[in-house]
């Protein structure tokens, strides 16, 4: 029989990916038809959206279930976009860190509404862990413009203009107010990774999750918070097999670091280690190259 903390976590997942009143969706305005994004823009500054009934869904019913599923296509009526595999992925390793002791905060960089955030919240919650934070690291105002002179793995890089991935931090702490979820434990970091990440007040931690999307920003926070990582906690990386970029950011990083722990699939997109060794100092081995 489900124990009440499962069954909580379980309702959570349904509520944040929205499986469960997803009876209206809002399409998102195609980028390249401008009075779509006109109008949209105009209804918005007056509180009002476009809003269709299910049966007009430009997804099929199958594929809206991929889409909550895997996080296959954007979910404009959900909290978080990462699909139902990925956040069972990252309820086993606060789980597996909880059960096993390891110590240190959770984070992530990169929230957009904040859904996989609050999901860790609600973990420690379900399970009574008072002793640990939950840092969420973003800028608040979208992604950066690429930086292609030092990072030129990132030319061309579009993500700083989709005003989609631009959600405020007010936005952001109304949402873990829904759950009930924001208290002192919810930390908050806003600004450019690199302005914030070196500079906050974090000792140690058991779960890293990074969804930066880009190799300069993927790169800032590895070489920021990966030597603050337990032997025995997690790196989970959302864009890994889906952006190219943030992929050889990640293998750039531990090419250049020696890291040789085994990298697992979650799905697609999805991927985590766990650290082994704690044979890393931050200090003792050159920053990760820069991909040309």
């Amino acid at each position: 029989m489900p124990q009440p903390a499962d069954l909580y976590l379980r309702l959570m997942k349904s509520c944040l990916l929205n499986t469960i009143y997803a009876d209206y969706v809002r399409p998102q305005p195609q980028a390249g038809v401008r009075w779509k994004r006109w109008v949209v823009k105009a209804l918005k500054a007056r509180n009002l959206e476009v809003v269709y009934g299910r049966d007009r869904a430009v997804l099929s019913a199958e594929g809206e279930r991929n889409a909550r599923i895997d996080g296959l296509a954007w979910l404009p009526d959900a909290h978080t976009m990462i699909g139902a595999r990925r956040l069972d992925n990252l309820q086993a390793c606060i789980e597996d860190v909880v059960e096993r002791d390891v110590p240190g905060d959770l984070i992530e960089a990169g929230v957009w509404r904040g859904g996989a955030s609050i999901f860790m919240r609600a973990v420690l919650k379900a399970y009574g862990v008072e002793d640990r934070n939950i840092w969420l690291a973003d800028s608040f105002q979208g992604l950066p413009p690429p930086n292609d002179a030092l990072f030129p793995a990132d030319a061309g890089d579009l993500h700083h203009s989709v005003e989609e991935l631009s959600v405020s931090l007010d936005e952001v702490r109304h949402n873990f107010g829904l759950y009930e979820l924001l208290d002192d434990r919810v930390q908050f970091l806003p600004g450019w990774f690199r302005d914030t990440l070196t500079q906050a007040p974090i000792e140690r931690l058991a779960v890293i999750r990074i969804d930066a999307d880009m190799y300069e920003s993927t790169t800032q926070v590895l070489e920021a918070l990966y030597p603050k990582l337990a032997p025995g906690g997690y790196v989970i990386v959302d864009d890994y097999g889906g952006i190219p970029a943030c992929r050889r950011a990640v293998d750039d990083y531990r090419a250049a670091m020696g890291i040789t722990d085994d990298i697992r699939t979650i799905d697609w997109t999805g991927i985590y280690w766990r650290r082994s060794s704690d044979v890393l100092s931050g200090e003792s081995r050159p920053a990760a190259r820069r991909a040309t």
